[in-house]
């Protein structure tokens, strides 16, 4: 082995732990803010977060760790709630968008022609609008809410989902064991379930962590703007937009939520660079 390729080993090394160390530190502070938002919902150790429990504009102290928000209710409280919404939200859209992008990848990979041309196309369309347009239109058409929420993420994210399964589905049905089960006459759904999903799993777990990280930020936009979650629910989203008006005199109310939304959303993204590397080892890596 030359001087050359034990440099290259040595930092790949180095790099595959300082990966490694994100991963750990990534997957530790989203599995806070899960378990912190989950338990909240079950035992309410921090408050009814729609009781009023103090003056309002309540600075943080020992009493209420992050303040009171405008009126007077805890704003822990109200993260927490804040934060169960958009991640439950968030994972409700995903998963369905999951299975949609599944099946229409799939379908699109192993069929080819006009069926592949059909749904690309279909993707480029979805594409082509800009998220947040695209979110407020499904907001105009079903109405304020949760339901428009859920239907603005799935819309967003099918279409590079679609995509990315679609190019993986395609590589694996041009391999030869899959040739070998048609001539063998094995049925089409015994294929796509057996041989296709089963080698395009790695692609569905990568693209569904970048997909909840948009899901996570539309859900947060949408209800900045008015059009997700309506009070007297609260999302993550809702509080940045009614912390704003008091950024001045209260700082608490729009830092602390923005604070859990870009901590879960680089939280997943770091998750999904890791999850990319070790399921996908076919990526080009630099050897610099």
């Amino acid at each position: 082995m030359t001087i050359a390729s034990l440099g290259r080993a040595r930092r790949s090394r180095a790099g595959d732990r300082r990966r490694d160390a994100l991963f750990t530190i990534a997957a530790g502070v989203l599995a806070l803010i899960v378990v912190a938002a989950a338990s909240a919902a079950v035992v309410p150790f921090a408050g009814d977060p729609d009781a009023i429990v103090s003056p309002r504009l309540s600075p943080p102290s020992a009493q209420w760790p992050l303040g009171t928000d405008a009126l007077g209710r805890s704003m822990l409280a109200r993260v927490l709630e804040g934060a169960g919404t958009t991640l439950l939200l968030s994972i409700i859209a995903v998963a369905a968008t999951a299975v949609l992008g599944t099946l229409l990848g799939m379908a699109a990979g192993y069929g080819g022609g006009w069926l592949r041309e059909a749904v690309m196309r279909l993707g480029d369309i979805l594409y082509s609008f800009p998220s947040i347009v695209l979110a407020v239109l499904v907001a105009a058409v079903v109405g304020p809410g949760q339901t428009a929420a859920i239907s603005g993420i799935v819309l967003i994210t099918v279409p590079l989902m679609t995509r990315m399964i679609t190019a993986a589905a395609t590589s694996v049905a041009e391999r030869d064991f899959v040739t070998t089960a048609k001539i063998s006459g094995v049925p089409t759904p015994v294929i796509l379930a057996r041989h296709i999903l089963s080698n395009i799993g790695g692609t569905i777990a990568v693209q569904g962590t970048y997909a909840l990280s948009v899901g996570i930020l539309v859900e947060g936009g949408m209800s900045f703007l008015g059009y997700g979650v309506q009070p007297p629910q609260s999302s993550l989203g809702s509080l940045i937009q009614q912390g704003g008006v008091y950024m001045v005199h209260a700082p608490w109310l729009l830092f602390t939520p923005a604070a859990v939304l870009v901590s879960a959303i680089l939280s997943i993204n770091l998750i999904g660079d890791t999850l990319r590397d070790r399921l996908e080892p076919r990526e080009t890596r630099s050897l610099g």
